[in-house]
C-alpha cells in the first residue's frame, strides 16, 4: 500500500482531496473535494471510523488509511464464509456478479471454497478525474486496475530522479503495437487521468460491456496492443501538484527556480525535479534545441526549457526512449497542454499516412493539424520518434489556458480526445 502522511484538521493539499473522494466513495456525504481538512472533513472522518470500529478522533492516520484501503484502490479482497455466494457478495459491497467474475478468472460460482479469497471491485469508477492526480494518485489506479482487469499488464520503464518508479501499463493480444505517453512536462499533469481514464473506459467496454468506448473494444484487444506511460515525470508532477512540498528535492527546486523569478513556482514548473526538460532531451536535432532555449535565457536548470547537459542525460527521457527502442511501436501520440492542436511532422520527415490520420484526430476532435513552431521544433519525443522510425508520431496539445489547467477542464478534453485514442488503435493495423 502506498504510503499516506497523517491528516488532521488544518491539513491541506492533494492527499487530503483523496482522503475527501474516498470519504465520499465510502458514502459519507456531504464532503467536497478541496484539499483542506476543515471540520466538516473531520466529522466525516469521525464517522467513517466508528463505522470500521476504530477510535474516533478525526486524525487520519496509519489504521484508518489501512481502513479506507479499498475506497483507494477500488477493491477488496473477501475471505468466502458459509452461505457466500457471488450475488450475495455483489449485493454486499455494491458491484455486479460480472465484475467479480473478470476480476476473478476461472472463479466457479457455482464451487466457492470456504476461505478462499475473492477480489471483488467496488462499484464506482476508479480512476478519479476531480482532483489532483499524483503518483500515489496513479499508484493506486495501476494496482486498482489490474486487480479489477487481471488481463492488463503493468510494471515500471525505470525510476525518476528521486526513485519513483515511472509506470505502464498494458492492455490487448494484437501484433500491432501503439504507444501513447503523458505528463513529460510537470504542470500538464492533467493529461495522466486522461490515459488512464481512456484505459479504465477500455476495460469497462472489453471486459463488461457497455457504449463508453468509441468503437469495437473486442477488435481493437484483439488486434492491437496498447501500451501506456501515464505520468513519464512523476517528481515533478508531484511538485506542482504539492504532494512533494518539503524535504531535499523540494529545497533544490526552490533554489533552481530563484534563478528564473519571472516563472511562478510551483505552477510553471515543466522540468523534472532535477531542472531538465524532459522533452527537450531526445536525440533529434538536440544541439538545435540547446541553441534556440539558451538564446531565450534558458542555460542552466530550472522551471522549464533546460535541455539538459546532454541528450538523455534525464532517466525520466531515457526510460521512454529505451522502452521504445524494445519495441515495435507503429504509432505515438504525446500528450501536453495546452491549445487544442496536433502536430504530425519533424523538419520534412513525414511518415506515410501521417497527414492523413492527423487530419482525422482533427475531425473527431475539432483541434487544428499544425506544423511545430520553430522554437518548439526540436529533441521532443515525437521528433525522435518520426526521425528513427518514420512512422507515424503525434504530439496533442489539449485545452485551453495556462498550465496547469484546473481539474474541471477534464471532461470536455477527455470528450475531445477519446475518439483519438481509440481511432489511434486502429488506424494504423
Amino acid at each position: 500500500m502506498a504510503e499516506f502522511k497523517t491528516l488532521r484538521v488544518g491539513s491541506l493539499g492533494p492527499t487530503v482531496e483523496f482522503l475527501q473522494l474516498a470519504l465520499l466513495r465510502a458514502g459519507f456525504t456531504p464532503l467536497a473535494t478541496d484539499g483542506i481538512y476543515r471540520q466538516n472533513t473531520a466529522n466525516a472522518v469521525r464517522r467513517f471510523q466508528a463505522a470500521v470500529g476504530l477510535r474516533q478522533d478525526g486524525v487520519v492516520g496509519s489504521a484508518t488509511w489501512r481502513a479506507l484501503r479499498p475506497y483507494l484502490y477500488g477493491y477488496t479482497a473477501v475471505s468466502v464464509r458459509s452461505g457466500d455466494t457471488l450475488y450475495r457478495l455483489a449485493s454486499r459491497f455494491g458491484t455486479t456478479v460480472k465484475a467479480i467474475e473478470v476480476a476473478n478468472p476461472g472463479i466457479d460460482p457455482f464451487n466457492l471454497r470456504i476461505g478462499s479469497k475473492i477480489t471483488v471491485p467496488l462499484g464506482f469508477e476508479l480512476v478519479p478525474t476531480t482532483i489532483s492526480f499524483t503518483s500515489t494518485v496513479l499508484e493506486c489506479c495501476v494496482e486498482g486496475l489490474k486487480a479489477r482487469y487481471p488481463f492488463l499488464t503493468a510494471g515500471s520503464i525505470g525510476k525518476s530522479v528521486a526513485g519513483s518508479p515511472i509506470r505502464y501499463m498494458a492492455i490487448g493480444e494484437g501484433s500491432t503495437e501503439v504507444f501513447y505517453n503523458a505528463a513529460h512536462h510537470a504542470n500538464e499533469w492533467i493529461t495522466s487521468p486522461l490515459l488512464m481514464k481512456f484505459l479504465e473506459n477500455y476495460c469497462v467496454s472489453y471486459a463488461l460491456g457497455g457504449d463508453n468506448f468509441p468503437t469495437s473494444a473486442q477488435n481493437v484487444y484483439e488486434g492491437t496492443t496498447l501500451y501506456i506511460v501515464p505520468m513519464v515525470n512523476p517528481d515533478g508532477v508531484d511538485l506542482v501538484t504539492g504532494l512533494l512540498n518539503s524535504g531535499r528535492y523540494f529545497t533544490r527546486a526552490q533554489t533552481l527556480a530563484s534563478n528564473y523569478p519571472s516563472i511562478p513556482f510551483p505552477d510553471g514548473w515543466k522540468a523534472n525535479i532535477d531542472g531538465t526538460d524532459t522533452n527537450l532531451q531526445y536525440p533529434a536535432g538536440w544541439q538545435n534545441a540547446r541553441e534556440i532555449k539558451f538564446s531565450q535565457g534558458f542555460t542552466s536548470p530550472g522551471p522549464r526549457d533546460y535541455v539538459g547537459s546532454a541528450p538523455l542525460s534525464a532517466p525520466e527521457s531515457r526510460a521512454v526512449y529505451d522502452f521504445t527502442l524494445a519495441h515495435d511501436f507503429a504509432l505515438t501520440i504525446s500528450y501536453h497542454t495546452q491549445g487544442e492542436v496536433i502536430y504530425w511532422k519533424y523538419l520534412d520527415y513525414m511518415p506515410p499516412r501521417s497527414l492523413e490520420i492527423a487530419n482525422e484526430f482533427a475531425r473527431l476532435s475539432g483541434y487544428e493539424v499544425a506544423d511545430t513552431p520553430y522554437e518548439s521544433g526540436y529533441a521532443g519525443y515525437k521528433d525522435w520518434y518520426i526521425y528513427k522510425f518514420l512512422r507515424p508520431g503525434y504530439t496533442i496539445e489539449v485545452g485551453r489556458g495556462t498550465a496547469p489547467l484546473p481539474i474541471y477542464d477534464f471532461d470536455g478534453i477527455y470528450a475531445a480526445n477519446a475518439g483519438i485514442m481509440a481511432r489511434g488503435l486502429e488506424t494504423v493495423r
